[in-house]
């Protein structure tokens, strides 16, 4: 198979294209898929004006548009990244296009607010050009537990002034509150929105039940719905994005925007991929409800990712694992990228995935990520065969029971 490239190539085009050579633009985004690959991980001349790939698309059903790749700033403002290469992170990001950068409190405290707030007003760029999206997270160390009205106020007060921005462009309710009315939870979330200070809202690690239950209160109670549901999405955790978010977006607009820690993981150490790779143990358990006796927070008071190797799984099922990695690096160098450029452009193969958040926790590694959109046009129906036949994890729906069949 012809191995992939987006090296010299696409330089030496770029120079015909600016000398009038009668290139089009479209032959200059494709120019990198048409030449033999080096043995290192794709690379694109950091000279280049444009992305290839990079493509904006609504969030949801809604008129909010958004890179298909945003930035998740979680190592990005963790504790072993100082200001200065935070900056240039970010930086980065906006000169490539990216216009989203998503905040979690669950991660990396209030620190990304405040930084990313002060970033923004240093560098001065319109605020009609990037997407700020930020959740409300509440756990048994928040200081209001649950998703009460007054919490969820306070909160979105607290993000504003943190990040020195006159609104939040959106809002993430963080877990869904058994203890709390989900009318409550939607009135609560349609004041902050009929304020001002936050232009739509959306959800993260909800169920479809719970997310169908919101939508059905701002239905009933004329309020504005949700647009977007954050969902884990890999290789290796599939069912929830290609079952069921399709169906919510065909249905009530909910759109996705996914994460993924297996290209976080291995876009952090070569070495140690594996083990950040297949330990999380909470794969199975996507749909549940949580309760105040989980405590997740922790997991902000460790550095990188350490937090994921306690996380272990039965020896068995990590060496099928481990297997199917290999394979998968096997593909990757028959392509010429890397494993995680590999699992980032499968991820956005998914039309359903609307933005796909990315993780750095140093410039070379966002770079690294983005050029991984250059692969996407080389997932063809082959490669791809040749990819769910190494996982074998193809998600399925169960069989429709006829009522009839049971008299």
């Amino acid at each position: 198979m012809e191995e992939f490239s987006a090296g010299s190539g696409l330089s030496g085009l770029a120079d015909r294209a600016a000398d009038g050579g009668g290139l089009t633009k479209e032959q200059l985004l494709l120019a990198g898929l048409t030449h033999s690959a080096p043995t290192a991980p794709l690379q694109l001349n950091r000279t280049a004006n444009v992305t290839p790939g990079l493509r904006y698309r609504n969030l949801g059903k809604s008129g909010l548009r958004v890179s298909n790749i945003g930035l998740g700033t979680w190592p990005t403002f963790s504790p072993n990244v100082t200001e200065e290469q935070a900056e240039q992170i970010i930086v980065l990001a906006v000169e490539s296009g990216i216009n989203a950068f998503d905040l979690s409190e669950a991660h990396s405290g209030t620190r990304a607010e405040v930084e990313l707030g002060r970033i923004l007003t240093r560098r001065g760029w319109k605020r009609t050009t990037f997407i700020v999206t930020t959740k409300i997270y509440w756990s048994t160390r928040s200081e209001e537990r649950g998703l009460s009205r007054k919490h969820i106020i306070e909160s979105v007060k607290a993000s504003l002034s943190r990040l020195q921005l006159s609104y939040i462009d959106v809002v993430i309710v963080h877990k869904a509150d058994p203890m709390c009315p989900m009318e409550e939870v939607v009135r609560a979330m349609n004041y902050v929105i009929n304020q001002g200070w936050v232009m739509y809202w959306g959800t993260a690690r909800w169920s479809p039940v719970e997310i169908m239950e919101a939508y059905t209160n701002c239905r009933q109670f004329n309020c504005v719905t949700p647009i977007v549901e954050q969902a884990e999405y890999h290789l290796f955790c599939r069912e929830k994005t290609e079952l069921h978010m399709p169906e919510l977006y065909n249905k009530i607009g909910v759109g996705l925007m996914a994460w993924s820690p297996i290209s976080m993981g291995l876009s952090q150490s070569k070495d140690d991929s594996t083990i950040q790779l297949f330990s999380r143990a909470s794969f199975r358990n996507k749909y549940s409800s949580f309760s105040w006796t989980e405590d997740e927070t922790a997991a902000a008071n460790k550095e990188g990712y350490g937090w994921m190797k306690e996380r272990s799984q039965p020896a068995e099922e990590s060496r099928k694992y481990s297997e199917r990695i290999r394979e998968l690096n096997s593909l990757a160098e028959r392509l010429g990228c890397s494993l995680a450029q590999l699992t980032i452009a499968w991820t956005l193969k998914n039309e359903s995935v609307q933005c796909l958040l990315l993780g750095a926790s140093n410039v070379d590694q966002l770079y690294e990520s983005i050029q991984a959109l250059q692969l996407i046009p080389k997932l063809n129906v082959s490669m791809v065969q040749d990819i769910e036949k190494i996982l074998e994890n193809k998600p399925t729906r169960p069989p429709m029971v006829s009522t009839l069949a049971l008299r």
